[in-house]
């Protein structure tokens, strides 16, 4: 039977039956009950492209339902229709043995591997596989279906899973009227990050002769810390991470607890700096630099490495590799992730078989942005303007994860979020249901969920009965049998306190209304903060911790009136952090009572960056004393005029009379060790001022002595007391073309390790980020250097090209001072 181009609606050649073959119930080996296996091809336009080849079961006793079936990895096998659904009862038997016409496809060329790419050099296979094989042979089965039966399915489902849920997810989002239900579990939605983020993986693996690399020990070793750390967190130790949030935030201790001493591998039981950077590569999201991938993806999510995801042990298939370097290409011996980046590089971008996928960059890929970016709009599933399939009675069932190795949930969870700011809320609380399931892999893992999704989506579409909370029972060998609820996004199973681990009764599914680990810092009673921002106006900000009202008063400045308000009310982000209503500053409380933020600039829609302490220094006796604060510092801030800031680094002594004086190197302008013999110098003294709670900074002459009088007003001073410490914060208010902020830290020794953390900064340029310090590795805002300390001179240290500039650190608080035009001229930011 031949069915002609015309009548399948994307461009082919036709197709033809090659045969049909009934088969009898009582069939030895049959367990599908009695059927017609029908098997076909449809051939391509381009005759040098490969065939889609298909395969069509008719049930004898037919339920007036069809269900297609996705495929998996690079696909290039027949997905043959006699399967049980994914993740589904064990003892339920497979859809064509109850009733269903079934169908799948090879997604349009043919392998004996799912990892083998070649077939992607073929612009028509490469078409098909991106989901045109999927509608190809619907349009044919449809017409096969219509004439064995004479009728049409009252009913047609999707079911899919990982590559197969990405399928499900690309045919409704272009072919939104062929499908009345939708299950996408574990979907590669986002199918073009997920291969840069294998790419960004391995090079992280591999870079340095594999410096980087995990081997299994040291792999196991981060899954049992993570364990350690956060099982508790959900209520229940079984070891299952169910509070992954919570979770998330002992990223920075777990770490810190790994990192071998000096950063250097020395062994087994700990790791190296190359290689947490490593753990962090793989944790963390991959974002896009200067492109974006179709529908304006800009980036791929991390795995949940250190929150329960599993690469190594009895619960998984795939591992980091057995060898520190990688073939080329990649084979199973290396890191799973790696060897179908290095496939989609090698075949599905550059089509260069010999290509070193190691030097491909998937943050900035350069000339090859532009393929990315055609190859992400053929492959990737990620429009989330599905109202055209939810408006028809369309019904969609997500499930995914949250300790998948392979797809990363947080993809998903990215595509739900995104769907929610298109459709609605509404429109989504209708049609769509998002499961999360702690503990799951990707078909691994310590939980593999069970559960009856298609009854759910059956229910829903053919009674209008929407799932609710589920019982999923698991299916790992030894602890088959548990359950657990089946929670919607973002609620997680939390134990209730007593009763039966192992029954899912006993577990409720909660958001926490404030973490369990809930900021340590945040004041327990409405509390000033003293400080300034990066335009040296000194301020002060009021935070209420019972409302999360806060308010920044204005104490002195050159561009607004002292007694200038701005007031807001704090949002929790977690880890601290809170978003404002300052143009985007995000407020940090950091331990010792050290609150990083930011105020509306005076003019335009950004923010200056804030820092200001719960305890500062005064001197209001007389006489006065600056014993207590005294100290010879390194000082780093910026200088804002009329264009843009430009960083001030150098050396500064506060006296015990209260009198300073600043040091810059002649040569390089920036930091030296303190000489009183300096010829780039300032000069001037300090004094209290009680109604303002701070100190005026009067300049004297450079080439004068030390004085306590006269001088000219150009700032003023608050010096904040961390942990008995004193941070001063200089405040610059010279003239309209000379203002800013220095942040002063002692010129003494800085280890290696002392500063190590996860930072949250701002930049005076109104820029929110996060900064890394470990050992000898330094990221801010995903631009990565190495470290060298006591450089140029101690307590400074120096970062590389990957970030160039300087940072000194003082009880928890960070200045960093670019050496690059093209940077903010100064980052500041708490660790946390």
């Amino acid at each position: 039977m031949d069915i002609a181009a015309g009548r399948i609606g994307l461009p082919t050649q036709g197709a033809n039956v090659a045969s049909a073959v009934e088969v009898a119930a009582d069939e030895p080996g049959n367990a599908l009950g009695a059927h017609c296996r029908v098997r076909g091809s449809i051939r391509p336009i381009d005759p040098n492209a490969p065939l889609i080849n298909f395969q069509l079961n008719l049930p004898q006793q037919w339920n007036q339902k069809l269900i297609h079936f996705g495929g998996g990895g690079f696909n290039g096998r027949l997905i043959d229709g006699t399967e049980t659904v994914r993740f589904g009862p064990p003892d339920k038997p497979a859809p064509l043995a109850l009733g269903y016409a079934t169908f799948g496809d090879d997604s349009g060329h043919q392998s004996s591997s799912i990892t083998d790419g070649r077939f992607a050099a073929d612009d028509e296979s490469l078409a098909n596989y991106g989901g045109q094989s999927l509608k190809k042979t619907h349009d044919v089965v449809m017409q096969l279906v219509q004439a064995h039966y004479g009728g049409a399915p009252k009913k047609t489902y999707f079911l899919g899973t990982s590559t197969g849920g990405r399928d499900a997810l690309a045919y409704i989002q272009r072919w939104p009227a062929d499908y009345d239900g939708v299950i996408a579990n574990e979907p590669a939605l986002n199918y073009s990050g997920t291969r840069l983020s294998n790419v960004a993986v391995g090079r992280a693996l591999y870079a340095n002769g594999g410096a980087g690399w995990l081997n299994i020990a040291k792999t196991l070793l981060v899954q049992r810390t993570v364990l350690q750390a956060c099982d508790r967190l959900d209520g229940a130790v079984d070891a299952i991470v169910s509070n992954v949030e919570s979770c998330r935030l002992l990223n920075a201790q777990i770490l810190a607890s790994l990192r071998c001493s000096g950063g250097t591998d020395n062994g087994d039981g700990c790791l190296s700096d190359a290689q947490l950077a490593t753990v962090r590569t793989i944790e963390s999201p991959l974002v896009f630099n200067g492109y974006s991938l179709a529908n304006g993806v800009t980036r791929a999510g991390g795995y949940n490495l250190l929150e329960g995801a599993l690469v190594a042990g009895p619960y998984t298939t795939r591992n980091l590799g057995t060898r520190p370097v990688p073939a080329n290409p990649a084979t199973s011996a290396d890191a799973n992730m790696y060897v179908t980046g290095d496939q989609w590089v090698k075949f599905f971008v550059t089509r260069l078989e010999a290509f070193d996928s190691l030097g491909f960059d998937p943050v900035a890929p350069g000339s090859w942005s532009a393929r990315v970016a055609e190859v992400s709009a053929i492959t990737d599933a990620t429009n989330p303007q599905l109202s055209p399939f939810l408006a028809r009675g369309g019904r969609l069932i997500l499930l995914h994860g949250l300790a998948d190795e392979v797809i990363s949930p947080n993809s998903t969870i990215d595509y739900y979020q995104q769907l929610i700011a298109t459709v609605g809320a509404d429109a989504v609380e209708r049609s769509v249901r998002f499961y999360t399931v702690p503990g799951m892999g990707h078909g691994t893992g310590v939980f593999i969920p069970s559960w009856d999704s298609l009854a759910a989506l059956e229910s829903w579409v053919e009674g209008g009965l929407a799932p609710a909370t589920g019982v999923a029972m698991d299916t790992v060998a030894g602890s088959f049998g548990r359950t657990r609820p089946l929670c919607r996004f973002p609620a997680w199973p939390k134990y209730r306190g007593s009763g039966s681990l192992d029954a899912a009764i006993n577990y409720s599914c909660v958001q926490e209304v404030g973490d369990p680990l809930a900021c340590p810092h945040l004041p327990g009673a409405a509390t000033h903060y003293k400080g300034g921002n990066s335009l040296g106006e000194e301020l002060d900000v009021l935070v209420d911790p019972a409302t999360l009202a806060y308010t920044v008063t204005i104490d002195a400045s050159l561009d607004r009136a002292a007694g200038t308000q701005r007031t807001g009310t704090l949002t929790a982000q977690g880890q601290c952090k809170y978003a404002s209503a300052e143009n985007g500053a995000v407020f940090s409380f950091a331990a010792g009572g050290v609150l990083q933020g930011g105020v509306a600039a005076p003019a335009g829609g950004s923010f200056t960056p804030l820092i200001a302490f719960q305890n500062s220094f005064e001197n209001a006796a007389t006489p006065t004393v600056f014993n207590p604060v005294a100290n010879i510092f390194n000082a780093a801030g910026a200088q804002q005029g009329a264009g843009a800031a430009t960083p001030y680094a150098g050396a500064v002594r506060l006296r015990n009379a209260g009198t300073f004086q600043y040091c810059r190197d002649p040569v390089t302008n920036g930091f030296m060790s303190y000489d009183p013999n300096c010829t780039q110098t300032e000069k001037g003294y300090i004094s209290w001022v009680a109604a303002r709670q701070a100190f005026d900074v009067r300049t004297t002459s450079p080439s004068g002595g030390a004085t306590t009088t006269g001088g000219t007003l150009t700032g003023s001073m608050v010096i904040g007391l961390v942990g008995g410490s004193a941070v001063p914060l200089h405040l610059v208010r010279e003239s309209a073309t000379n203002r800013g902020m220095r942040l002063m830290a002692p010129q003494q020794s800085l280890a290696a390790g002392a500063a190590d953390g996860l930072y949250a900064m701002a930049s005076v340029q109104g820029e929110t980020r996060e900064a890394t310090v470990a050992g000898s590795g330094f990221n801010l805002g995903g631009a990565a250097a190495g470290l060298s300390y006591d450089t140029p001179v101690p307590g400074v240290a120096q970062a590389d090209a990957g970030r160039p500039g300087h940072f000194i650190f003082n009880q928890g608080v960070l200045a960093f001072v670019s050496s690059s035009g093209a940077s903010a001229a100064l980052d500041i930011g708490v660790r946390h």
